[in-house]
């Protein structure tokens, strides 16, 4: 009731009138028309109290803060469905796919061998030293050899 939410944050039961007139506080109605304040409306009120009595924010603002306070948690809303839904999306799209179809492993030396073998560049007739260093160490790869090596041959 009106006047037991009023003498609980020491305000007159005006101001609580003044804020649902302005739209700030919309309490339900009993049959009898008594105000029936709920949880909600009472942290609503503190709110507006802390942001009236803390800072100073005129009826006006408070208006302004609660509709931008409202919007927020609307798109917060909405971001937590987006992300619900691209959750679902996903755990849907790897359920589908086949056991096996995933990624294959490749062993390590085939890639060297491919990263060494991309770097020779073959000039018709003539066979430079950094080319036949590539196709060395392609050779030594592949047959396992030259494990423990350095770059410099060490």
């Amino acid at each position: 009731m009106i006047s037991a939410v009023a003498e609980m944050y020491e305000i007159h039961p005006q101001t609580l009138r003044l804020y649902e007139r302005e739209g700030l506080l919309l309490p339900s109605r009993s049959d009898g028309n008594t105000r029936l304040y709920t949880d909600e409306d009472l942290e609503r009120l503190e709110f507006i109290l802390n942001l009236a009595r803390d800072l100073g924010v005129n009826i006006a603002g408070i208006a302004i803060v609660l509709q931008m306070r409202e919007r927020m948690e609307e798109m917060n809303r909405q971001m937590q469905g987006f992300v619900d839904y691209v959750r679902t999306e996903m755990l849907a799209r790897i359920q589908q796919q086949q056991p096996g179809a995933g990624l294959v492993p490749i062993p390590r030396t085939a890639m060297v061998a491919q990263r060494a073998a991309s770097k020779v560049v073959a000039i018709p007739g003539k066979v430079t030293a950094s080319a036949e260093k590539a196709m060395a160490l392609k050779g030594a790869v592949l047959s396992g050899k030259g494990a423990g090596k350095t770059a410099k041959g060490k």
